[in-house]
């Protein structure tokens, strides 16, 4: 599927009044405006009390469908390009990286499970990464966070790390959801979803966050999370 650039809706959304961070010039200085990680703090404290009821729901739900274990973890690229383990609601068979590698879902993907086919489509999946947030590897709004041992089809190993735009990206936290995972599809090379994140991270502003988070919480209400058309 060919994909094209980011379209000028992209360009607007990511274009606020004003700029509220300066970039550093170096390749891995860290950007970290006190507004942006209060922001992730509060609304990560209020999500916990509030989605408690929706956990352990969800924990129940993973059990009864095939009894496998109910959280994934696996090893991600975060600011300045540490590692940290992220924290997901298992989606797929129990130890799929071990048997079939680390690969990024696909259309009809047989290693989802039933319950993990609702829980990818409303990014409910997500949730336990509001415990990255507090601890600091993740912030509610950002580039995404990538595997660092993660495999492309033919099982090729995919080296992030060589792509333009890798070290600009990880000036900021990872993201539980952000520009480019907003407008544009999964399956998007990752050179064009990098230059959507320098876009972000050139633009970074609260008020760009508290437009993304919104527009994140429209599309998880809809569904629309794992569409291959457009999310908004």
């Amino acid at each position: 599927m060919a994909v094209r650039s980011p379209s000028p809706r992209v360009l607007a959304i990511a274009e606020p009044s004003r700029v509220a961070v300066r970039v550093a010039p170096a390749a891995f200085d860290a950007i970290d405006p006190l507004p942006k990680r209060a922001f992730d703090v509060t609304l990560a404290c209020l999500m916990l009390v509030f989605s408690a009821l929706v956990w352990i729901v969800i924990a129940a739900a993973i059990k009864l469908d095939d009894g496998g274990p109910v959280f994934y973890r696996q090893e991600r690229w975060g600011r300045g390009q540490s590692r940290f383990q992220v924290l997901k609601f298992r989606t797929m068979v129990a130890h799929s990286d071990r048997d079939f590698g680390v690969r990024q879902a696909t259309s009809g993907d047989r290693r989802i499970t039933r319950v993990g086919s609702l829980l990818r489509a409303t990014g409910l999946d997500e949730l336990p990464q509001v415990l990255n947030i507090l601890l600091g590897d993740m912030s509610f709004v950002g580039p995404r966070a990538l595997s660092t041992n993660e495999q492309a089809a033919d099982g090729t190993p995919i080296r992030y790390d060589e792509t333009r735009g890798f070290a600009r990206r990880l000036q900021v936290r990872p993201g539980l959801t952000g520009l480019a995972t907003i407008y544009l599809p999964k399956d998007a090379p990752s050179a064009l979803k990098f230059r959507v994140d320098q876009l972000y991270v050139n633009r970074l502003s609260l008020w760009l966050d508290l437009r993304l988070v919104a527009l994140s919480f429209w599309i998880s209400f809809r569904g629309k999370w794992e569409t291959r058309s457009r999310k908004v």
